[in-house]
């Protein structure tokens, strides 16, 4: 049960992520609900984390996300193959895929990607990606990088032998981006990707 202030500072976080598509910071959030206190606002969204409602991501810029509901699991039926080159035999099966098994998973979130610098990966401006947050990553895996504590990135990362970091886009008329180690976090890695077509 939540309090009706509890109510209102859910409402809001979740109202804010739907709009924005990440979440609120503090100061949003008490300037939201109409106090003025950074502290309060804290307050219940610890509380609100408490009672299972709300996830947060430590270190992660904006990292406050709508927990999932799992008594609400999405699934698809899975109607056979289709092929991507010579045709096949139309043949239905009877399964269904569970989208929440597919794509969630205890670390996940999803981004909603802006601009082309990843089409040549396949990464469309508008599409989602879902990522794994972790700290550290393989070269050439595609990952979510904050750069100077200030501005994240969707690019392939390499890690080169002098200790830097090269940040690639896949979009030949972009040039790589190399950083000092120290100014790069990792902050996760693209596990998946959804698209709508409608």
């Amino acid at each position: 049960m939540l309090t009706r202030r509890e109510q209102t500072v859910y409402d809001f976080i979740r109202e804010f992520i739907i709009t924005h598509d990440y979440g609120p910071l503090l100061s949003e959030i008490a300037i939201g609900i109409g106090i003025q206190s950074k502290g309060t606002a804290h307050r219940y969204v610890q509380t609100l984390a408490k009672k299972g409602l709300i996830q947060l991501h430590p270190g992660r810029h904006r990292g406050i996300t709508i927990k999932n509901d799992s008594k609400n699991i999405a699934t698809l039926p899975l109607l056979g193959r289709i092929a991507a080159g010579l045709p096949i035999e139309a043949i239905p099966d009877q399964n269904n895929v569970n989208l929440s098994e597919f794509f969630m998973g205890p670390d996940r979130y999803i981004l909603k990607v802006q601009g082309d610098s990843m089409i040549e990966a396949g990464i469309l401006d508008g599409d989602m990606v879902v990522i794994e947050q972790c700290h550290r990553a393989t070269d050439g895996e595609i990952v979510v990088a904050l750069i100077d504590n200030n501005e994240a990135t969707l690019k392939y990362v390499h890690n080169n032998r002098d200790g830097s970091i090269t940040l690639k886009p896949a979009n030949r008329s972009m040039t790589p981006m190399i950083y000092n180690a120290t100014r790069v976090l990792i902050q996760g890695v693209v596990v998946g990707q959804l698209r709508s077509y409608r």
